[in-house]
């Protein structure tokens, strides 16, 4: 078991790593009146474990599985349930599931009388490499990801590997884009990744989400609230992930994280920005874990990418990877983003067939 303190402006909080933290942690930083959200895959496999712990007969909102959960609506219910259980300022809201739950409940947490205690045990690879830490809650609105939300970091985090055994290989697959992210702006975490014949197991998760939430906190604490630039590294491979998320709706976050890093990899390249035996490497590590990425009607895909946050002016912004352990800003018309992303899925589709 190992600690992660991450100490910021606006709070301090302890994320507890390893195997065993459920059954040693739980019980105790979830006392008094709590509310635990959930979705109704975890929650069937895993509310026996939360009864060990927490006793039945506890609160309980049971979120639909996937995307589609990150709604207003959806919102909208979770604060209703938590008024019809007489959750008071004191409560603490439970988050025990994937990102989706995370953000749902984070944010539920944060309106809730203005404000109230907050717990994050997350279930998915990707979630506790990434998403459960750093503060950021939202909703999808408009059709655009994340478009309205609000930072309100957990009071503590349990991240245990024990909720992998029933991961399905996308879930896992999920996980590794946002590992693989965190290796484009770690050079030692790529040398690992790069270097690892299986990339899988519970020893290798237990060490890639310690590696990744000690990373993402080094970064976290130095730009809090996303407005340095320094947390700009975290979004990397993203503007086209959450493009192609938006339009193609039929793979999952960290699969288009996947996608995004490899095509944005290939803009940087194109512009000469990127390394070109940096580009292979990562090129042959994305591949590894997943097909290669063609998408048909990748031009009115990217039209999607107007809408992301990191825009200003008239420009696309992609935080792109470019050579080992470091990303780079690239700020392009969509009118070059469009040519070079249809120029990438061509060759690929060339190469590999329509995967």
């Amino acid at each position: 078991m190992k600690e992660i303190v991450i100490k910021t402006s606006a709070a301090e909080y302890t994320v507890h790593c390893g195997g065993g933290t459920f059954s040693k942690y739980a019980s105790q930083i979830i006392s008094g009146q709590f509310f635990v959200i959930s979705d109704r895959d975890v929650f069937a496999y895993y509310r026996y474990l939360l009864w060990d712990v927490l006793g039945e007969g506890f609160p309980v909102y049971i979120m639909p599985s996937g995307e589609t959960g990150k709604s207003f609506a959806n919102l909208k219910c979770i604060l209703t349930e938590m008024l019809k259980a007489g959750m008071r300022r004191d409560c603490t809201v439970v988050s025990f599931g994937g990102g989706v739950v995370g953000d749902m409940a984070g944010l539920a947490a944060a309106l809730y009388m203005r404000g109230v205690r907050f717990v994050q045990i997350p279930t998915t690879l990707l979630a506790q490499a990434d998403s459960c830490i750093g503060g950021k809650t939202a909703v999808d609105f408009g059709g655009i990801k994340n478009l309205v939300g609000t930072f309100y970091p957990p009071a503590e985090v349990i991240a245990d590997p024990r909720f992998f055994s029933t991961l399905s290989d996308r879930d896992i697959r999920c996980g590794l884009g946002e590992i693989i992210k965190c290796a484009t702006i770690d050079e030692d975490l790529f040398g690992v990744l790069e270097n690892c014949k299986d990339l899988s197991g519970f020893d290798f998760f237990e060490d890639m989400v310690f590696r990744c939430l000690s990373l993402k906190a080094s970064i976290v604490q130095q730009d809090e609230f996303d407005l340095k630039g320094i947390r700009k590294v975290l979004n990397s491979g993203h503007t086209t992930a959450h493009a192609f998320e938006g339009y193609y709706r039929k793979k999952s976050h960290g699969e288009y994280v996947l996608a995004g890093l490899y095509y944005e990899a290939y803009i940087a390249l194109k512009l000469g920005v990127c390394d070109e035996e940096y580009f292979e490497r990562l090129k042959n590590l994305i591949f590894r874990v997943m097909k290669a990425p063609f998408f048909p009607e990748v031009e009115k895909a990217a039209e999607a990418a107007l809408s992301d946050k990191k825009n200003r002016d008239a420009n696309i912004c992609v935080i792109a990877p470019v050579s080992l352990g470091k990303c780079g800003e690239i700020r392009i018309p969509l009118q070059v983003y469009s040519r070079l992303l249809k120029e990438c899925s061509d060759e690929l589709k060339g190469e590999h067939g329509a995967c």
